[in-house]
């Protein structure tokens, strides 16, 4: 069993630094779990805090049903696949991947059998004779995978393996690692400041700020229901637009009153939304929730706002628009053959079943 549990964990380096603060995680065996979070939220800590390579300051860790608070890294039947691959340059791949095999006694046979199995999941069998300096980055990363793998270990941690490659060979290897895990069917922590890697990588995400995690939920959850503004903004690209206003009781409705223009808020939402009336609140809606009125089906007055286009930006299959409208800018995401120019004033329809609205001063999701 490979079920990894943080409990109360602490991690502070004097009084007035904490990189990690009481966090509690429960890792399911056999789970992918992303850790996500700006530079300095905690996530590379708390990682290495499960490998053994910092100790807490208070809590426990356990791997399975033990506490290895006070087991060295190297007991503790774990694996960590570093961002610089830290393979040794005068040794060829094979003998990179069954050195560790080498230090803990394994007989050649066992040894052979383990790297060449890891090398056929991989797909990196023709590289084995080869010295890393032969290898791309991308083959690099596979064989610092592999030399994970050959130890059969009770858990893969990962910290920010994928970031020294180009963003095509970043792609090829998350599905590569989706792959890996589905085959090898073993715990695995990814630490990662990249979003789409979290989203496209995890069965569980861990939004992480300021030592704390905000919200652990699946990828789906995590972007369609966010707990706070800092988590609906982080996950998504491009990121959520917000837009500031108060809530306006009109006509047994209600509404949000950006000062230039208008939004009828959903009725399922009435209700949290009432203590709101009169008082400030944050809109959140994603570009994808925006529509150019001319394809939308669903525009009402109550939805429906006029905007002056700012800038375009091609994707191909589709653009992303940059409007402006009241004292807010924000982007919507069109169809590719939806192409108005800088300067065009066009009107958008927002999804007001879609949308998001937070608490500006806790940032709290209101709903």
């Amino acid at each position: 069993m490979a079920q990894v549990s943080l409990r109360n964990i602490t991690k502070r380096y004097s009084q007035s630094s904490l990189a990690v603060d009481n966090i509690n995680l429960g890792i399911e065996n056999k789970e992918f779990i992303v850790l996500v979070g700006p530079s300095g939220c905690g996530k590379s800590t708390t990682l290495r805090m499960i490998a053994g390579l910092e100790n807490p300051t208070d809590g426990d860790i356990f791997i399975g049903d033990k506490l290895v608070n006070n087991i060295p890294a190297k007991d503790r039947n774990i694996a960590m696949v570093f961002q610089n691959y830290a393979l040794y340059p005068h040794m060829k791949v094979y003998d990179n991947m069954a050195f560790a095999l080498k230090l803990r006694g394994y007989s050649r046979n066992d040894i052979n059998k383990r790297v060449v199995n890891a090398a056929k999941i991989l797909g990196i069998t023709h590289l084995l004779d080869r010295k890393p300096r032969q290898l791309s980055g991308g083959e690099r990363q596979r064989v610092a995978v592999g030399r994970a793998i050959v130890r059969k270990p009770l858990v893969f941690l990962f910290d920010e393996p994928l970031s020294n490659l180009d963003a095509k060979m970043r792609v090829q290897m998350r599905t590569e690692l989706n792959k890996l895990h589905q085959k090898i069917q073993t715990t695995m922590i990814y630490v990662t400041h990249d979003q789409v890697e979290a989203m496209t990588l995890g069965d569980r995400i861990a939004v992480m700020k300021g030592g704390k995690i905000l919200q652990c939920d699946t990828p789906l959850n995590v972007y369609g229901k966010p707990v706070n503004k800092f988590v609906a903004g982080f996950i998504g690209s491009p990121p959520m637009n917000f837009i500031e206003g108060k809530i306006a009781a009109r006509d047994s409705s209600l509404y949000f009153d950006e000062g230039k223009f208008n939004l009828k808020t959903s009725g399922r939402m009435k209700d949290n939304l009432s203590k709101y009336i009169d008082k400030k609140v944050i809109l959140g809606v994603r570009a994808e929730n925006i529509y150019d009125k001319l394809f939308a089906a669903n525009a009402t007055a109550g939805n429906t706002i006029r905007t002056v286009c700012d800038v375009v930006e091609t994707m191909g299959s589709h653009n992303y628009i940059y409007l402006l409208a009241g004292r807010h800018t924000f982007i919507a995401l069109v169809e590719g053959y939806n192409k108005p120019v800088s300067g065009e004033s066009l009107e958008v329809v927002f999804d007001m079943e879609r949308v998001h609205f937070f608490d500006p001063s806790t940032e709290e999701t209101v709903v």
